[in-house]
């Protein structure tokens, strides 16, 4: 047994107890839903407090939680009564421009990452939002405007650094510890503290992007037209579908468009979608790949309170339209909002057993996302997402995406893999966390659960 004392000593990043001042604002995540007190926080400096962090959490028996950079709506980056493992100051990005490859370490934001790349012409597969922890967005698949062309944010990834449940620093690749390497490419933070990724670059500098608006009353019209456009796109166009409210108070149909070719082909490739309509507001055109990663940043900032739900879809045939729009309209907060993602092009040329990120046969992934302020009205938008989830499941593949999973039990842990995939996961758990140190995530449960 250690005491707070022998991991201050261990240390040399921060150690956070609840009686110092800086306490509050440290357990705090993104999702202002989630209120919870750990024993102690210990902001890592380095590689070397992880290890002592984790060596102090398995001698004491404390949970353990893992923040990284960003957001996990879920909360599970922090618990009550436990060990924070925060890798927020761990956030340096080192690019290689001859080998087209970055290595960045596990607290690093995807505005971090973008913010180095960029300056070489060069990007990955990030999310839709900078401030995201390119860590959890990693590990659990992701999703972005990229993806159609190089494939999701773990498709990219050619090794990481890990801390173990007992202590040790291993790496994970194509060549060493290749059964974990399978693994983090999906199975999310199940295995151990991930301290640094190292990521495949592309060449990608001024892309077409931005956003266009439809009237909410022709909802129906749109995403129908949405969803010829999409299942002949090009493998350079994601454009992400959405019925949302718009700064000024009007429910819209929105058009997320990131095209990552040439500009002037994408101009092409998206004139039916701006000729379609017209659209009520056109604020597509070439900018910097970082200012498209970022370009929701502002509506999605930290401190809301926020609940949501998702699934894969097999397609979006017309009655799955009629039931988005009409369950859209009972919509509970200017907040929320249903988001189409589409899938396919180079996500779905990966083979399916390569990863353990799955559904790569999917044609969309349905994000059903309730944003509020007030703490006291989550009954009602609560409600309207499950409403929402129980109304479109018929068109699900009855797969989910780990990212957007909240606390919906083992069934649905198990659904994001599927049975063989799940099995195969277990065996990994067993192998390098058997005593399941590392639960506080959306749990693959060793063979002997504690």
């Amino acid at each position: 047994m250690s005491t707070i004392e022998d991991l201050k000593t261990n240390v040399t990043g921060e150690v956070i107890l609840p009686e110092d001042s800086a306490y509050e604002e440290a357990r705090h995540v993104w999702n202002a839903m989630i209120d919870r007190r750990p024993r102690a926080i210990v902001r890592s400096a380095g590689v070397d407090d992880v290890v002592a962090s984790v060596n102090f959490a398995r001698n004491n028996d404390w949970l353990v939680a893992v923040r990284g950079g960003g957001h996990n709506a879920a909360g599970l980056a922090v618990c009550d009564d436990g060990l924070v493992i925060d890798l927020s100051k761990m956030r340096s990005v080192e690019v290689d421009p001859e080998k087209k490859t970055a290595r960045a370490q596990g607290g690093a934001t995807w505005s971090d990452f973008d913010g180095e790349t960029a300056r070489h012409g060069l990007a990955s597969t990030g999310g839709a939002i900078s401030t995201t922890g390119i860590g959890g967005l990693t590990l659990g698949g992701g999703i972005g405007y990229l993806m159609r062309r190089y494939g999701l944010a773990c498709d990219n990834l050619t090794s990481v650094e890990m801390v173990t449940a007992s202590g040790d620093v291993i790496e994970a690749s194509a060549e060493k510890n290749t059964d974990l390497f399978w693994g983090v490419r999906g199975g999310g933070g199940n295995f151990g503290i991930v301290t640094s990724f190292e990521y495949r670059l592309h060449p990608v500098a001024t892309v077409l992007g931005g956003m266009l608006l439809y009237p909410i009353e022709k909802a129906r019209d749109t995403l129908a037209f949405y969803r010829e456009v999409m299942a002949t796109a090009p493998d350079e166009l994601t454009v992400f579908g959405a019925m949302m409210t718009s700064p000024d108070g009007a429910p819209v149909v929105a058009f997320l468009v990131g095209y990552g070719g040439p500009p002037e082909e994408g101009e092409k490739v998206v004139r039916p979608l701006r000729e379609f309509g017209p659209p009520l507001a056109d604020q597509v055109g070439p900018m910097p790949y970082p200012k498209l990663q970022s370009m929701l940043d502002d509506g999605f900032a930290a401190g809301l309170q926020v609940y949501w739900r998702s699934n894969f879809l097999t397609g979006i045939p017309d009655d799955a339209l009629d039931e988005l729009v009409q369950q859209f309209s009972k919509v509970t907060s200017p907040l929320s909002a249903l988001m189409l993602e589409p899938m396919g092009g180079a996500v779905a040329r990966v083979g399916s057993d390569e990863t353990a990120f799955n559904h790569r046969d999917a044609a969309y992934n349905l994000a059903i996302i309730a944003r509020w302020q007030d703490p006291q009205d989550v009954e009602a938008h609560v409600g309207w997402v499950r409403a929402v989830h129980e109304a479109t499941d018929r068109f699900t593949t009855g797969g989910v995406y780990v990212n957007y999973l909240g606390d919906e039990g083992q069934d649905r842990v198990r659904a994001a893999y599927g049975d063989a995939k799940y099995a195969r996961l277990v065996a990994l758990k067993d192998r390098y966390d058997a005593d399941n140190l590392f639960r506080r995530n959306q749990n693959i449960q060793p063979s002997r659960p504690r």
